[in-house]
């Protein structure tokens, strides 16, 4: 066996982050155009099988709206990287990076910075080697982080050791995650974004209690939330906008702004004929240092 079918075998990617990678290919194969982002280089790197459009979670109720979400968030934080960079911002740090193809498809922004990709070392030893085996390079501008969540390790510590410099303007992203960990361990990862230079900013998601979603909506992340936790990976924190404003705050940012859906839909889906746009469950927060 050579080394890399060893590895194939020894690690799996996450099963969130090849769903979401799935979503965005879906969003291109499935939906008119203009797309909101043009991503199937994580279905490459995903290879999931010709039949991938008949699995459950690709046709699950709502999906179009959750696909919509997915590619909405993160053309927001792409079009946040650049307009950072051009203000200064020389570092972008993604927080849970999975199967994000930033680097592979937007080269030309990507390396006015220092990117880095944070993430757990089985997926990410796993998505090394299948861009390897599609051809892509890893560019000079590009550093892979692995950090073992489960073993305790901190995710500061391992990305400064890789070069990160905290005394430089960044973009920080986490999208998808916060819904995933406790209060305390998101309180900590904003209490680590807000001690970075001046000019930083952090931009997360975050999913909205039930109870303040309307009962189509509240059906499609109920139906979400059985999923994640037959999966493995239950939802533990949910928060609404206030609540993420504060926590923000509090954790020392000087500014803390809530993008809405409606704010999303107004800025990529508008005038659409088909109506797609994002539901009102994952709200984003950008947070300025």
């Amino acid at each position: 066996m050579d080394d890399g079918q060893h590895l194939s075998r020894a690690y799996e990617p996450d099963h969130t982050a090849v769903r979401v990678a799935l979503w965005r290919a879906l969003h291109v194969q499935a939906d008119a155009p203009p797309h909101v982002l043009d991503d199937e280089i994580g279905l490459r790197l995903a290879d999931p099988g010709q039949d991938w459009r008949e699995r459950g979670d690709m046709t699950m109720p709502g999906v179009s709206g959750v696909r919509a979400s997915i590619v909405a968030r993160a053309r927001f934080v792409e079009d946040l990287v650049a307009e950072r960079a051009d203000a200064g911002a020389t570092q972008y740090v993604i927080l849970g990076a999975g199967l994000d193809s930033f680097a592979q498809r937007r080269p030309e922004l990507g390396s006015r910075l220092r990117v880095f990709e944070v993430d757990q070392p089985g997926t990410q030893a796993w998505k090394r080697q299948r861009l390897a085996g599609l051809g892509y390079d890893v560019p000079s501008w590009l550093t892979f982080v692995p950090v073992d969540f489960e073993a305790g390790d901190s995710w500061g510590e391992r990305l400064t050791a890789a070069g990160f410099d905290p005394q430089k303007p960044t973009v920080v992203a986490s999208t998808g995650v916060s819904m995933y960990l406790t209060r305390e361990t998101n309180a900590a990862t904003l209490r680590q974004v807000a001690a970075l230079a001046p000019g930083s900013v952090f931009a997360t998601t975050f999913l909205q209690p039930l109870d303040m979603l309307d009962p189509d909506q509240r059906q499609v992340q109920e139906f979400s939330m059985r999923n994640a936790a037959a999966s493995g990976t239950p939802f533990v924190s949910l928060y609404s906008p206030d609540e993420m404003r504060q926590a923000a705050l509090e954790a020392g940012f000087t500014k803390a702004v809530h993008v809405s859906p409606d704010d999303l839909a107004a800025r990529y889906f508008a005038g659409r004929p088909d109506g797609l746009r994002p539901p009102e469950a994952e709200q984003f927060l950008v947070a300025e240092v």
